[in-house]
């Protein structure tokens, strides 16, 4: 089945930010438009309000005067249900309540005719669960927008257990023909973007639990050492901490509780305190400010160090191999040691540099952890770990040796997996789980996360470059250290380093 015609009436139930957002996608792509919401009045006011929007098009040269006329001329607000009887498609968002949105969809099917397809926008309610309130719940389908609808390309499209492979696909070629970057996914909780990005708000929240390091170190490190638009404080302050905990303790919720999409306790307390980021005024962060600027205490930065003259390197540090590319360019000698499987720097005063791996720098004699970083030539920031056993010349050394590269260096408590390390470790096994239960393809996943949550490459991309088994290998060290089962490694993870491991042997 193919895209629905630009003749065919699309419905939006539902005038809040989001429901005039999907109209005006559907409305500028060339559709007739009715708008409906149960308070009376509402759909003329978002009628009025997308209109306002068209006009700001126009003045920024993103529209034509006689397309916005003809765009408001297809914009057609109405007061009863009864008026969306001829449409082709039905797309509902609202209050997100299982019972309200089963209620909507049994007084739709009385309405619509048999073929239209009805599709909700919810983000975090089961989209089978809503279907089966449905005599037809074949046509029922999730087409799930990112707010601002209009600006951000990605649109889920969830089949439900019952959703009929015709009704996935044309609410697909829908989205497409409308401009949009669609992915399609099972109906599992979180969707793609919601389920595997728990870990990127979850690890940083547990570093500041385990008093590793400030949210705004945290933040400074996932953005200019891990690559990440923004830091996950200051990421959760824009989305709302209700708002983000709300999904936490969904997708926690619909996982019967599983370990590794537990809630932050931190989060929670925030929550309870009021603190609910930029729209109260302050969050994670201060934005009382003048004009809401955030106030926040500046990450940590080392004091200037003296480098190393040298370093040994045993090994070529796997993942961080470019470290060594930027030591020599640096001007600091580098002496090699055959290593069969080194990863690690040997500094002049006998202490050793190595990258995170899960494990911790107490366990070893004089260690200092780095942490990754997705690319060592333009990070402008890299993150130390180091015990209270650790020698200050080893620390002082291996501080001045990536200052020498350029790089700004914040130092954090001794966390296992550090903080960008563990980060993508458990992003990339969250991912594999998924493909491996049939929840979406590798290229929808990798095409999912850049789009819907700004990350700075897909999961599956990252994991090529950092080698098939290190994720693995690190999750494998953290679950030694912490038990609980958050850190786990996932069979699916597990069987693709396994396989990486029998070919790599089978060739040797």
């Amino acid at each position: 089945m193919t895209a629905l015609d630009l003749s065919s009436p699309v419905a939006v139930v539902g005038t809040g930010t989001m429901g005039q957002g999907i109209a005006q996608v559907a409305l500028v792509a060339g559709h007739p438009v009715r708008l409906y919401d149960a308070a009376p009045g509402r759909a003329r006011e978002a009628a009025d309000a997308i209109g306002a929007r068209l006009d700001r098009l126009v003045e920024k040269d993103r529209l034509t005067a006689a397309d916005r006329d003809a765009a408001r001329a297809r914009l057609e607000p109405v007061e009863d249900i009864a008026g969306l009887a001829d449409c082709a498609l039905v797309v509902e968002a609202i209050l997100e309540r299982l019972d309200v949105k089963q209620e909507l969809f049994r007084a739709l099917e009385d309405v619509v005719a048999d073929d239209c397809l009805l599709a909700t926008n919810t983000s975090s309610l089961s989209v089978t669960a809503i279907g089966g309130a449905l005599a037809n719940p074949g046509r029922f389908v999730g087409l799930h927008f990112f707010n601002p609808a209009p600006l951000l390309p990605l649109v889920e499209v969830v089949s439900g257990f019952a959703t009929d492979v015709t009704s996935a696909t044309c609410a697909y070629e829908t989205a497409r023909a409308w401009g949009k970057t669609p992915v399609a996914c099972a109906d599992t909780p979180g969707f793609i973007v919601n389920r595997i990005a728990r870990p990127f708000y979850a690890e940083a929240f547990a570093v500041h639990e385990a008093q590793g390091a400030e949210p705004a170190t945290i933040d400074a490190v996932l953005r200019e050492s891990g690559g990440f638009r923004m830091g996950a404080f200051e990421l959760t302050d824009l989305i709302g901490q209700d708002v983000n905990e709300s999904v936490t303790h969904s997708v926690w919720q619909a996982f019967f509780q599983d370990v590794r999409f537990t809630p932050s306790l931190a989060q929670r307390r925030l929550v309870e305190s009021g603190r609910l980021g930029r729209k109260s005024g302050r969050g994670w962060y201060d934005y009382s400010g003048e004009n809401g600027a955030a106030e926040r205490d500046e990450p940590h930065t080392a004091e200037p160090a003296t480098p190393p003259a040298y370093v040994v390197a045993e090994g070529d540090l796997g993942p961080a191999s470019e470290v060594l590319t930027l030591i020599r360019e640096a001007g600091i000698q580098v002496r090699e040691e055959e290593e069969d499987h080194g990863t690690r720097l040997v500094l002049p005063g006998g202490g050793q540099l190595a990258l995170a791996d899960g494990q911790t720098s107490v366990e070893f004699r004089d260690v200092v952890y780095f942490d990754l970083a997705l690319d060592y030539r333009r990070a402008t920031r890299v993150a130390l770990s180091a015990s209270q056993d650790t020698s200050p010349q080893t620390l002082a050394e291996a501080v001045g040796l990536f200052q020498a590269l350029g790089k700004k260096v914040s130092v954090i408590g001794d966390v296992p997996g550090m903080i960008v390390a563990r980060t993508v470790a458990r992003i990339i096994d969250l991912a594999h789980d998924a493909v491996a239960k049939g929840v979406a393809t590798e290229e929808d996943i990798d095409t999912a996360m850049p789009l819907g949550v700004n990350y700075p490459i897909g999961p599956f991309e990252w994991s090529r470059r950092l080698g098939r088994n290190w994720a693995y290998a690190l999750l494998d060290d953290l679950h030694l250290r912490d038990p609980s089962g958050r850190y786990a490694p996932s069979l699916a993870l597990y069987r693709h380093a396994y396989a990486s491991d029998k070919r790599e042997g089978s060739t040797s």
